[in-house]
């Protein structure tokens, strides 16, 4: 398939027009115009660059691409050598960020609500459309540690947590990677338990003195399922060979 086709589908599918980010979604470094191998992975490290070349990969589609607002602008150090390889070796970079967060069915949070048995209800953001963080219920309602064990044997990493309620948790809010901020609209909206990846100093305090259960999972270890997925979907309808490489990250 041609380069320009893969962009048409996956902007088709992903819509990011729909969704203010902070970074350019779609292609990001232009290679070869015929695709066949594709690598999938959470962010366009150097690893996964290496990764990809190995797998004699045409192109790459991360959810942390490059090129972020309010970061420096030169070409240089880190950022050069990453391009440099994609260059010489001809490789498509594409990424898509929050338009992969947010998709109803491949998205980082409908593919984690799947994977941790939570039913999707609305949006967390009042008036927003698509809403970054959501919201819903638990299928089976449990207690915070139970839930917090469920969590680590399901991302197969330990998971930071406070818990201040004695009942079992039914309503949750949840949002994939750093998402950290949304835990006082999500007590706002009365919810038992908030779920992001990671946490910053006053995340605790927030959950302690609203009395809403915390849980920080790691912002690579909630955001794998989306890009996996979407690579997926496009190896079944649309026949490519496609191959996700995870490379693991502790945060």
């Amino acid at each position: 398939m041609q380069r320009k086709d893969l962009l048409q589908i996956l902007d088709s599918l992903l819509k990011p027009h729909l969704v203010r980010d902070f970074c350019p979604n779609g292609l990001q470094i232009e290679g070869k115009n015929e695709i066949k191998k594709i690598v999938t992975g959470v962010t366009a490290s150097q690893a996964l660059i290496d990764a990809a070349i190995a797998a004699n990969a045409d192109a790459i589609i991360v959810h942390h691409g490059y090129f972020w607002k309010n970061e420096a602008y030169p070409i240089v150090g880190m950022k050069k050598r990453r391009i440099a390889a994609l260059l010489a070796h001809d490789i498509n970079l594409f990424a898509y960020h929050l338009p992969l967060d947010v998709h109803p069915e491949l998205g980082n949070n409908a593919q984690l609500a799947k994977l941790l048995d939570l039913e999707f209800e609305q949006g967390l953001e009042p008036g927003s459309a698509p809403s970054v963080a959501v919201r819903g219920r638990l299928r089976t309602p449990m207690l915070g540690q139970d839930f917090a064990d469920k969590i680590s044997a399901a991302l197969n990493r330990p998971v930071l947590c406070n818990l201040v309620r004695q009942t079992p948790i039914e309503t949750i809010a949840w949002c994939t990677g750093g998402g950290q901020g949304y835990i006082d609209l999500a007590a706002e909206q009365e919810v038992d338990a908030y779920l992001t990846g990671e946490a910053s100093e006053q995340t605790i305090h927030s959950s302690q003195e609203q009395n809403i259960d915390f849980f920080a999972a790691g912002h690579h270890a909630t955001e794998r399922y989306g890009i996996k997925a979407l690579g997926e979907y496009l190896a079944e309808h649309h026949l490519f060979d496609v191959e996700f490489i995870d490379i693991d990250n502790p945060v």
